[in-house]
């Protein structure tokens, strides 16, 4: 059996964790030969995410450092190595974890190296996702399909599926400490040279309150874009 590892950084969660959990496909993942784990990283919360999350049957890890950035390289250092692929999304049940067979099948059949699903290319429930937001996420897919010439249609998503040696590469790079992760991730592997495929997916409404601030945090998603466009990886660290 191959291994999946479904990676949920998290904070204030436990509205959503349970869903998340209990929405994967472990049947049709199992069918196609993985075994799964789900490793819970609870970024300093204040409620009941790690025992919402250790009693549906999560591993959890704890990251001290406020920040989705830090809880993504701390996930990442967590996987462990008989991982074949590894899938993240978020644990406010926005993502539909039954969606992520869309992500997988280009990666288990040696299409690609990393996978983003995308919500603009999707289906986006009415309210789920405020006109300024989108907008703004257009703005920044704009950006970087531009300059980067990146094959994504969606730079601020969540939702996404890696080679365990492609993430283990790229986090490596990871600097970003807060929201602004994913659009320092999309960008650093655009330069590094991986294959990067999207694929449509849908966006509920969040269960609970969000921690994003739309103003503050799109200047750091802006920052970000404007940082890496000179950016440069290591040789070793490239894809190819």
């Amino acid at each position: 059996m191959k291994k999946l590892t479904v990676m949920v950084p998290c904070y204030n969660e436990e509205k959503g964790i349970t869903k998340v959990i209990s929405k994967i496909p472990r049947a049709k993942l199992k069918a196609l030969g993985y075994e799964v784990e789900v490793l819970v990283i609870d970024n300093n919360s204040k409620d009941r995410t790690t025992e919402v999350a250790k009693k549906a049957g999560a591993r959890v890890v704890f990251e001290g450092k406020q920040g989705k950035g830090h809880a993504i390289r701390k996930g990442v250092k967590s996987i462990t190595t008989d991982t074949d692929l590894v899938v993240m999304l978020d644990g406010d049940d926005t993502y539909d974890p039954r969606e992520m067979l869309r992500l997988i099948e280009p990666l288990d059949s040696n299409f690609c190296d990393v996978v983003i699903g995308s919500r603009l290319g999707g289906k986006i429930k009415e309210g789920s996702m405020t006109m300024f937001n989108r907008t703004g996420n257009w703005f920044f897919t704009f950006l970087v399909r531009m300059f980067y010439h990146g094959n994504v249609t969606d730079v601020c998503t969540g939702y996404f599926a890696w080679k365990r040696p492609v993430l283990k590469k790229l986090s490596k790079h990871l600097e970003a400490d807060g929201f602004s992760i994913e659009m320092e991730m999309i960008t650093k592997m655009a330069k590094m040279k991986f294959d990067i495929y999207s694929v449509p997916i849908s966006y509920e409404h969040r269960a609970g309150d969000t921690a994003l601030q739309p103003i503050g945090d799109g200047k750091k998603i802006l920052h970000a874009w404007m940082k890496n466009l000179t950016w440069k990886p290591y040789a070793k660290y490239q894809a190819k």
